[in-house]
């Protein structure tokens, strides 16, 4: 059953991630597809850039609001599936977010064309582990607001995050064995790979001195 639950776990992560906020706000709000605008991408920054605060902001909602139903639902899921158990929420949760960026950034219901993942990847902190969301939301805020590179700031956290994770948990979490830790660790560095992959665009622009920074409007 614990196989039933972690399959569940990835297919509700995928289908709620293919649900792309960016794409369906600004389809809804100014009959547009985000896609054709800006740098292509289908989420939080190409949106607020193109398309304003309003629908940042229920981009914003949307893509945090996917990933932490998606985690939910894998363990109420798991919840029904293994009543008598304790299955590792942890990991259950981890499988949820891994699926939900997968989702995100190949979309079942919009052509598998979507964003590269970052606000799915944090979401799902909100419920495995607020602290590590604080502190990754902190990471991020720094890192903007002395570079103000959104780009940067987004990579930066995420090579954070599985470190994040090991530390914390070692500390804060005793029910976790070596094993588990580890677990975790690595269903993080898969996340994180994942996202900072989507980012080589923004890699290489950062690298030629070409990304534009945050709140730099695009020069004709």
């Amino acid at each position: 059953m614990i196989i039933l639950a972690c399959v569940i776990a990835m297919a509700v992560g995928y289908l709620f991630g293919s649900i792309n906020s960016a794409i369906l706000t600004v389809k809804l709000l100014k009959q547009e597809d985000i896609r054709n605008f800006g740098s292509g991408n289908a989420g939080l920054t190409n949106t607020l850039r193109c398309f304003g605060k309003t629908c940042a902001l229920l981009t914003l909602i949307g893509d945090l609001g996917k990933g932490i139903i998606a985690v939910l639902l894998s363990r109420m899921f798991a919840n029904l599936l293994l009543p008598e158990q304790a299955p590792d929420f942890y990991m259950l949760g981890c499988l949820a977010g891994i699926f939900a960026i997968i989702g995100h950034v190949f979309p079942l219901y919009h052509h598998f064309k979507g964003g590269k993942g970052v606000l799915v990847g944090v979401s799902i902190f909100l419920i495995l582990d607020w602290k590590v969301f604080l502190i990754l939301i902190g990471i991020f805020a720094i890192i903007l607001a002395i570079s103000k590179y959104v780009s940067l700031a987004s990579i930066i956290a995420t090579a954070c995050c599985p470190f994040l994770t090991l530390v914390t948990q070692s500390i804060w979490h005793a029910e976790y064995t070596t094993g588990q830790l580890f677990l975790h660790f690595g269903l993080q560095c898969i996340m994180a790979i994942m996202i900072i992959f989507m980012h080589r665009s923004n890699i290489t622009r950062l690298r030629n001195h070409t990304e534009r920074k945050f709140g730099e409007k695009k020069t004709s």
